[in-house]
């Protein structure tokens, strides 16, 4: 082996091992934080698949299914007259906006005991952001530009 040879396996096989190792990791990573979409209709038909994937289901907080105890929440999802059990274990406590009959959408894993184990929770209240009446919009007087430029300094 020539020493042009030897110099350039000296540095090659260090870096085709950092670039594999690198490559790596990132396939990992993505791997472990890809999270699936499914309604929970659909998750009621995925069978034994359901539990080796990390899922997002969302839906309406069951009325007074909401119970706290510490960190751990549990209540109901309710979609189309279907029920998941739900068991939030996260490290953020849930949100203002998470209450009965909010929309509610959590991450994590269906266990086999039927229950859905999330470690991410959003809610939002539907009254919160609801659509502005179109009426009171009408009614709102449009702002007169030549009134605002009266304001500006010359």
């Amino acid at each position: 082996m020539s020493p042009q040879s030897r110099k350039y396996a000296k540095f090659g096989i260090p870096i085709t091992i950092i670039v594999l190792a690198l490559g790596y990791l990132a396939y990992s990573g993505v791997q472990e934080t890809k999270s699936y979409y499914v309604t929970i209709k659909e998750l009621n038909g995925m069978g034994g698949s359901a539990y080796s994937k990390r899922l997002r289901v969302a839906g309406s907080v069951q009325p007074d299914s909401i119970k706290r105890q510490g960190p751990k929440v549990e209540f109901n999802l309710v979609e189309n007259g279907l029920v998941l059990p739900v068991v939030y274990t996260g490290s953020e406590t849930p949100p203002d906006t998470f209450k009965d009959n909010s929309q509610a959408l959590v991450e994590g894993n269906y266990g086999r005991d039927g229950v859905f184990h999330a470690q991410m929770l959003q809610a939002k209240c539907a009254s919160k952001y609801a659509a502005m009446p179109t009426a009171t919009a009408a009614n709102t007087p449009a702002p007169n530009p030549e009134a605002a430029s009266t304001n500006l300094p010359k």
